[in-house]
């Protein structure tokens, strides 16, 4: 009876085992094949190199340089502790920030965490010595970014770093993993799909100790493309140096297609910080500045246009027929309407239309405002596209605000007479970015046709034509002319308020503009304006984030176009 009980249970043993083997060989044959071939084979990711950015005139505006990055394959770490150990002595790091900044890239076992950036190649050399020991390690020969120009054009180009971790799913269709470098801001972000490489890579089988036996296959990375901008690094450097002292932007037009020459926000930061690691004191400080390096304030910063807004209001007045050129208003210093005072910079007396523009008479304004309404005030700021994105080919573009009686009843809110007076000299609750102004600027001088403000020239061998677009306006170019002899008179004008800019051999006319800002701090100061030069015609702008008055920017606008007359730039 014993003897039959043992048989039984030898027999149920063995019946067991069998399904065992089954079950291991037959139902999940596959899934363990898949694991001992991992086991075997690695694959080493090699990355596409980024194209180049370069000027105008082909000088390079973002390169590369060859690097060496330390990865780790976190499925094939036996002791972490030894391996940091190892790496710190090394590197000459401390092991436990090296197995903090591990744990905090970490996404999967799967996917190498790279620990340890452009590192010389003798370390590089000394890492893979010691693969024997922790066939952990990978040594990947990868690029770093470069930016020759430092903080010129950095809100241009943008930089480059790591792809985050919240957009790795994001960009997951794009062929992005967690190790990818991917752009952030400027055109390293707009244009990435363009700049980035296609990434290679390489199988290659390893014994037990993680040691190379032979190549399987190789996939050569692919260069992205270099791309060309319009921006000229030169006058770029000017604008940078004119703005090193400021809060504000400076912005440089081709007026015949768009074309971006400069474009500078201040303060500026270096884009090679986000490179190295090296740098992450000084990123840390430029991240908690107060005065905000990172904000591209020429198309994200919206400021009331002041004074510069008047031009708006001239056009509209001449072309409803509420005035003519030579309608006056008196101004004895401010305006008094339903019991509120509004103000002036000074006492002008009798003034017509072309010298309440080169005075910047409010009063006359003020006046000229509740003629034309509201409605009629926004009708004309639409019809030369403010409270509207220019379209620039950078990321993050605000479009501004124009504030109308409709929208407000919408919100059941009031609109006062007091709101129209606001809005006449470019206040309340009037926005608009430097950019907008350029273009406003712009489409004036081009005698009402717009152009499209852009900064792509090439991509590849290929030339960009998409943004070399011109916009009719269908506006009146009589009225328009009287209007642009007023903004010439601001420069011309002895007592203009920009006769700082009136300068031999070069044709400027602009408008000038001392912006009220809330909480009681410093005006905004502003002048936007044209010039006709030899070598090219432009709009621009020189734009002081609480800079004051106007007067402040007039001479960063005449240091701008003397300095670009002189290099023969303009």
């Amino acid at each position: 009876m014993r003897l039959k009980v043992i048989g039984l249970i030898i027999s149920a043993l063995f019946i067991i085992l069998v399904l065992e083997l089954f079950y291991v060989q037959v139902i999940r044959g596959r899934y363990y094949y898949n694991l001992s071939m991992n086991n075997r084979i690695r694959v080493v990711a090699l990355e596409g190199w980024r194209g180049r950015i370069k000027d105008r005139n082909g000088r390079i505006l973002s390169d590369n340089k060859g690097a060496y990055n330390v990865m780790i394959t976190p499925q094939d770490v036996d002791n972490l502790l030894e391996l940091f150990v190892f790496l710190g002595k090394i590197l000459k790091e401390d092991p436990q920030a090296l197995m903090k900044t591990y744990q905090k890239r970490k996404f999967t076992p799967f996917a190498p965490v790279t620990i340890a950036e452009n590192i010389s190649k003798e370390l590089a050399i000394k890492v893979e010595e010691n693969k024997f020991r922790f066939p952990c390690l990978i040594v990947q020969e990868s690029f770093k970014r470069y930016y020759p120009f430092g903080r010129d054009g950095a809100h241009v180009l943008g930089y480059v770093a790591k792809v985050s971790q919240s957009r790795v799913e994001r960009f997951k269709k794009y062929g992005y993993s967690p190790p990818s470098m991917v752009g952030y801001l400027g055109v390293e972000e707009y244009y990435d799909e363009d700049l980035r490489g296609k990434d290679g890579g390489l199988q290659i089988e390893v014994n037990s100790r993680g040691q190379q036996v032979r190549l399987l296959s190789i996939k050569e990375p692919a260069k992205g493309e270099d791309i060309v901008l319009t921006i000229d690094a030169e006058i770029q450097h000017i604008a940078q140096e004119i703005m090193e002292s400021y809060v504000g932007t400076t912005v440089v037009m081709d007026l015949t297609n768009g074309e971006i020459l400069g474009l500078v926000s201040s303060p500026s930061f270096d884009p090679n910080y986000f490179v190295e690691q090296k740098y992450e004191d000084e990123l840390k400080s430029l991240l908690r500045s107060p005065n905000s390096p990172m904000l591209n304030r020429a198309i994200k910063g919206q400021y009331p246009p002041g004074s510069v807004f008047k031009v708006i209001m001239a056009y509209g007045g001449l072309e409803s027929k509420k005035i003519s050129e030579y309608t006056k208003f008196n101004c004895p210093g401010f305006f008094t309407y339903g019991g509120a005072t509004f103000g002036d910079t000074c006492r002008y007396g009798d003034q017509d239309l072309i010298q309440s523009i080169a005075h910047s008479c409010n009063v006359y304004f003020y006046n000229l405002g509740l003629l034309l309404g509201a409605d009629l005030i926004y009708k004309y700021s639409k019809e030369f596209s403010l409270g509207d994105a220019t379209g620039v080919d950078l990321p993050y573009e605000e479009k501004g605000f124009i504030p109308s009686r409709k929208e407000y009843q919408a919100q059941r809110k009031p609109w006062y007479a007091g709101n129209t007076i606001n809005m006449s000299i470019g206040q309340g609750d009037v926005l608009a970015t430097p950019l907008q102004m350029v273009r406003m600027m712009g489409s004036i001088a081009n005698d009402g046709i717009e152009v499209q403000p852009h900064l792509i020239k090439q991509i590849g061998d290929k030339a960009v034509e998409k943004y070399l677009t011109q916009k009719d306006l269908k506006v009146d170019r009589d009225v328009l002319g009287v209007v642009k002899r007023g903004i010439r008179e601001v420069v011309t004008d002895s007592s203009g308020t920009g006769h700082d800019l009136n300068m031999p051999d070069l044709f400027v006319a602009g408008k000038t503009g001392t912006a009220q800002s809330s909480h009681g701090r410093d005006h905004h100061a502003w002048f936007v304006g044209y010039a006709k030069g030899k070598q090219r015609n432009i709009a621009f702008c020189v734009f002081l984030e609480h800079g004051g008055s106007s007067h402040n920017a007039t001479p960063l606008a005449r240091d701008l176009l003397q300095r670009m007359v002189e290099a023969e730039l303009l």
